[in-house]
């Protein structure tokens, strides 16, 4: 029995001994625990910190873009359509039925070569018949040259019986007439052998006519007439085809009156067409037509140009989209024209939110929102002077107001011949809304590099 108590004793003994172990564990996973999340805690205030400096940075606070190198055009944009340089439109002289064509359309043909046939009987019947009249009237000339040399002969005899006092003045007086009537006789046949070897002339003519052939060599490009179609010349010619010269072709573009005083004769000019893959097709402005189309109110004026057609690529008819080149640069340092502030405004350029008295940065903010300009206006009228601002973000997120100058502009891009260099970032817009940029004061900005190249 002493030895069970004893036995106890010792198991009672035991517990105690392991309860200060088990505590000591709890207590260090609460440790643990505690500071994970105040590690957690402090990991997302430090983004959270992160986050919102990023955004309230002048640098992230804007749209930027990079200055650029490349090539630029200022151009006229218009539509236009494809005719031949030099065309004819074939037609006929004389009425009656078109009995042969020897050509179809998209045949190539020679200066000269015979191209259709009119039925010739009418006119080689009045040809024949004007033949006959004239040998006729030649013969009856024949006789009356021999009537009127009788009447001479018969003149000079009465004459010398006259001298012999062998004859009466009535009998001579009777030579006489009979002289001058054959004389006038056959001045009147020599008139009508003119007349009828005029109408000959002229039936063979009309009788050449009904063979048609090529005025200019080209290439046969419509036939409005038919074989076996009846012609009628005598209201109108009618047309039976239409041959064109397609190894040069004129480009005919509308453009509207507010574009007319940006061209210039002998300016370059390039178009594409519909199904051309992109190809460019290069000339340079001819003619510029002082009527206007008027279409729906529209006032358009016709601007012409010819282009080299020797692989016949371009056709009749074909649309045109025409660029006119105003001016243009190659290898140039571009900026997009959003980037560009005019220079001459003394008060500052604001938007919407920005309050009065914000200084330099708060107007960079502005400004890099875009100046505001007149509905329809074209924005590069503000720097027809050649001079703007730009806003440039350094290395370190600072923005800096530069003077620079400015070339060729269109409406998406701008040259910048001194001010800028390839790489820089230049401010094009806003971000956030212009309240939430902060005001800075007018040192934030870098006056020293207005001007120049940084």
């Amino acid at each position: 029995m002493t030895s069970d108590v004893a036995t106890a004793t010792s198991v009672k003994s035991e517990v105690p001994a392991a309860t200060p172990a088990v505590s000591g564990k709890s207590r260090l996973g609460r440790l643990v625990l505690i500071l994970a999340a105040c590690a957690l805690l402090a990991g997302g205030g430090y983004y959270a910190w992160q986050r919102w400096s990023a955004q309230n940075s002048p640098a992230t606070s804007h749209l930027t873009a990079v200055v650029t190198r490349g090539d630029l055009e200022d151009t006229v944009t218009a539509t236009g359509t494809l005719q031949p340089k030099d065309y004819v439109d074939v037609g006929t002289q004389v009425s009656g039925q078109l009995k042969q064509l020897h050509v179809d359309v998209g045949a190539v043909v020679k200066k000269g070569q015979l191209l259709a046939e009119i039925d010739p009987s009418v006119y080689q019947a009045k040809v024949d018949g004007d033949r006959a009249q004239l040998l006729n009237q030649q013969a009856q000339l024949a006789d009356k040259q021999a009537q009127l040399l009788l009447a001479e002969l018969q003149l000079a005899r009465q004459q010398n019986m006259m001298r012999d006092d062998a004859t009466t003045a009535d009998a001579l007086q009777s030579a006489e007439a009979t002289r001058k009537s054959a004389s006038a006789q056959q001045d009147a046949l020599k008139a009508q052998i003119q007349q009828t070897g005029s109408t000959l002339r002229g039936d063979e003519a009309n009788l050449g006519y009904t063979k048609i052939y090529a005025p200019i060599a080209g290439t046969v490009v419509s036939q409005a007439a038919k074989q076996g179609q009846t012609l009628n010349a005598n209201q109108q010619a009618p047309i039976v085809m239409r041959i064109a010269d397609l190894s040069t072709m004129t480009v005919q573009a509308q453009v509207s009156e507010a574009d007319v005083p940006k061209l210039r004769i002998g300016m370059d000019v390039y178009f594409t067409t519909l199904g051309g893959d992109k190809r460019r097709f290069y000339g340079k402005l001819r003619q510029i037509s002082p009527t206007p189309n008027v279409v729906n109110n529209v006032v358009l004026y016709d601007a012409l140009f010819d282009v080299a057609n020797p692989d016949r690529a371009l056709m009749t008819q074909m649309t045109a989209q025409v660029f006119f080149v105003a001016s243009s640069a190659t290898n140039a340092v571009l900026v997009p024209l959003t980037a560009l502030h005019p220079l001459a405004a003394e008060e500052p350029l604001r938007v919407p939110g920005v309050a009065a008295g914000s200084a330099a940065e708060g107007n960079a903010a502005a400004r890099g929102g875009g100046a505001p300009r007149a509905s329809g206006t074209d924005a590069r009228s503000q720097f027809v002077n050649g001079r703007a601002l730009v806003i440039v973000v350094d290395t370190n997120g600072k923005l800096a107001e530069r003077e620079v100058n400015v070339g060729v502009m269109n409406r998406v891009s701008a040259q910048i011949l001194v001010g800028l260099v390839p790489g820089e970032t230049v401010v094009i817009g806003t971000k956030v809304p212009a309240a939430a940029v902060p005001a800075r004061t007018s040192s934030s900005l870098v006056p020293a590099q207005r001007g120049g190249h940084p």
